[in-house]
C-alpha cells in the first residue's frame, strides 16, 4: 500500500480492494473513508481533492485554540481602526459572543448551533445579522491565522430570517412638521436643523463642521470629517467626504450664527459647545435632548437626528430629483443603498435639487426668524 500523509490525515490506496480510502484519527479513535476507485480518481492528488470536496479533513484546532483566543487574536491584528466599528463589534463580542462561545473550540462554531443561537438573541433581525457577519469574519480570520483549515466557511450556512425586516419604520417629516419643529428649537439647535435637512448630513457630520469648511465666495460647504463620542475620525465612507453648493438662504444662515457665536475663529467648530469652552462641539446627547423637547413642544412626536437625513431623501423626490442625482447628493456608494439605478450627474443638477430642497426649508413661516439661545 502507498500512503501520501498529511497532518489531517492520509489517503491510501488499497491494492487488493483497488480502492482510495482517506484515513484519519478521531482522538483515539481511527476512521476510514472510501474515496473511489484507481479509474474514478487516476492519482493521488485526485483523491485527495475529492477527500477536501466533501470536506472529510478534521480540523487542525489545537486543544487552545478557542473562540476566546481567537477574538484576542483578532482583536489585535484585525479589528477596524474605526473607532466607532471597532466600539460596536467590541459590544457585540463582550455581551453576546463570549458568554456563549468563549470557551468552546473554534470548531465548534458549526451552521446549526450558530443559527438556533442566534434565533434566541434579543435583538433586532438588523442586529443579529450584525453578529452573523462578525462570526462570519472570526471564522475567516481562524483560517486566514492558520487556526482552521481553508475551506468553506461554515458560518455563510448560517440564515438569519427577517434579517431586512424593519422593527422601527424610518420617519421623514413633512414640510410642515419641519417647520412646527424648527419654531422650537434653541439655536444652535434650529442652524443645525436647517444645515442637516438642506444637505441631508448625518448628525456625526453636522456636528464636526468647522469654519474653514465654509467657502463664503464661492458658497460651498467641504464635508471633511465626523465626530462620534467626542472622538474626531474620517467620514464613514469614502464617497462621503464632497463639497455642497450652499443655497443663498443657508448661507445667510450660517453668516448670521458665525455674528452671533462666542467661536467664530476658522479653526472654531460651527457648533462649539459653551460647556467644554468651544474645545469641541455640542454632543449628541445635548441634540437628542433638544430634538426631544421641541418634537413634544411643537406636538409632532419622537425626533430622531437621523430623521433628517431621511428627510432630505424623501423632499429630493418630492422636489422631482433624478434617482442618478439622489444617489450623489446622498453619497452612497452603492447606488442600491438608494435605489437599484445608477448614472452620472453634473454639477448643475446637483446645485439644482439642493437649491429647491433648501427652499422648502425655508419657506416663508418663520424659519427665517432665529431664537435666542436659552
Amino acid at each position: 500500500m502507498r500512503t501520501q500523509r498529511h497532518t489531517n490525515g492520509s489517503v491510501r490506496y488499497d491494492k487488493r480492494r483497488r480502492t482510495w480510502n482517506y484515513l484519519w484519527y478521531d482522538g483515539p479513535i481511527r476512521r476510514s473513508k472510501r474515496i473511489g476507485t484507481k479509474r474514478e480518481f487516476p492519482t493521488k492528488a485526485a483523491a485527495w481533492e475529492e477527500v477536501e470536496r466533501l470536506g472529510l479533513q478534521p480540523t487542525t484546532t489545537e486543544p487552545g485554540d478557542t473562540v476566546r483566543s481567537l477574538v484576542e487574536r483578532y482583536k489585535a491584528e484585525r479589528m477596524p481602526e474605526r473607532h466607532t466599528t471597532a466600539r460596536v463589534y467590541n459590544c457585540f463580542l463582550r455581551n453576546h459572543v463570549l458568554p456563549k462561545w468563549g470557551d468552546e473550540p473554534i470548531r465548534a462554531l458549526q451552521p446549526r448551533p450558530v443559527e438556533l443561537w442566534l434565533r434566541e438573541l434579543p435583538l433586532s433581525p438588523k442586529s443579529r445579522t450584525h453578529v452573523r457577519s462578525l462570526m462570519h469574519m472570526l471564522v475567516e480570520y481562524a483560517m486566514w491565522a492558520g487556526m482552521l483549515d481553508v475551506s468553506r466557511n461554515p458560518i455563510s450556512l448560517v440564515r438569519n430570517t427577517g434579517a431586512t425586516r424593519k422593527t422601527r419604520r424610518t420617519r421623514s417629516l413633512s414640510v410642515e412638521e419641519f417647520h412646527a419643529l424648527l419654531k422650537e428649537l434653541q439655536e444652535p439647535f434650529a442652524t443645525m436643523a436647517l444645515v442637516s435637512v438642506c444637505l441631508g448630513l448625518r448628525v456625526s457630520e453636522t456636528l464636526a463642521l468647522k469654519w474653514s469648511d465654509v467657502d463664503w465666495l464661492g458658497a460651498r460647504l467641504s464635508i471633511q470629517r465626523g465626530i462620534v463620542n467626542a472622538r474626531v475620525a474620517e467620514v464613514k465612507t469614502q464617497g462621503s467626504a464632497r463639497t455642497f453648493d450652499l443655497s443663498t438662504e443657508l448661507l445667510d444662515r450660517l453668516k448670521a450664527w458665525k455674528q452671533r457665536s462666542e467661536f467664530s475663529e476658522s479653526e472654531n467648530w460651527i457648533f462649539a459647545s459653551p460647556y467644554k469652552i468651544g474645545r469641541l462641539p455640542w454632543s449628541y446627547t445635548a441634540v437628542c435632548r433638544e430634538l426631544n423637547r421641541a418634537g413634544a413642544a411643537a406636538k409632532i412626536g419622537h425626533v430622531s437626528s437621523h430623521c433628517f437625513r431621511h428627510t432630505y431623501r424623501s423632499w429630493l423626490d418630492a422636489v422631482g430629483t433624478p434617482v442618478a442625482v439622489q444617489q450623489k447628493m446622498m453619497r452612497h456608494s452603492d447606488i442600491r443603498t438608494t435605489m437599484n439605478v445608477y448614472g452620472d450627474v453634473v454639477t448643475d443638477e446637483m446645485a439644482t435639487a439642493g437649491n429647491k430642497v433648501a427652499q422648502l426649508a425655508f419657506q416663508s413661516n418663520g424659519a427665517q426668524t432665529e431664537r435666542n439661545s436659552s
